[in-house]
């Protein structure tokens, strides 16, 4: 009996694909990267200043968040070793390039 136990406890173990994990986190990385310069264009033109724009900044990667796992059909672990990766990853590397294009957007249409 102890034998078919173990077999069912090694089939129940999740097995990854490494090159694909990293090539999903990749995507994430661009997508949000890509959001980041959108949402900071957007508030630049709107005019969005002080912390309502960090405000805005972390609304935009929670949209991306949730379409990230629209598009896996809220079936992370099929794609991702755990949710971390797909909420957390990435947010504070976008967040340079968000204020960057708020910056320039806001001083094209607000100061020029």
């Amino acid at each position: 009996m102890d034998k078919n136990k173990s077999s069912d406890a090694l089939d129940e173990i999740p097995t990854f694909n490494v090159d694909n994990i990293q090539n999903n986190t990749r995507i994430i990385n661009y997508s949000r990267t890509f959001m980041s310069i959108i949402g900071g264009v957007i508030a630049g033109i709107l005019g969005i200043n002080g912390l309502t724009g960090i405000v805005f900044y972390f609304l935009v990667m929670a949209i991306t968040t949730a379409g990230l796992a629209a598009k896996t059909e809220f079936s992370v672990h099929s794609y991702f070793d755990s949710w971390n990766r797909i909420v957390f990853d990435g947010i504070l590397g976008g967040l340079m390039s968000f204020v960057l294009f708020w910056t320039f957007a806001y001083d094209m249409v607000h100061i020029f």
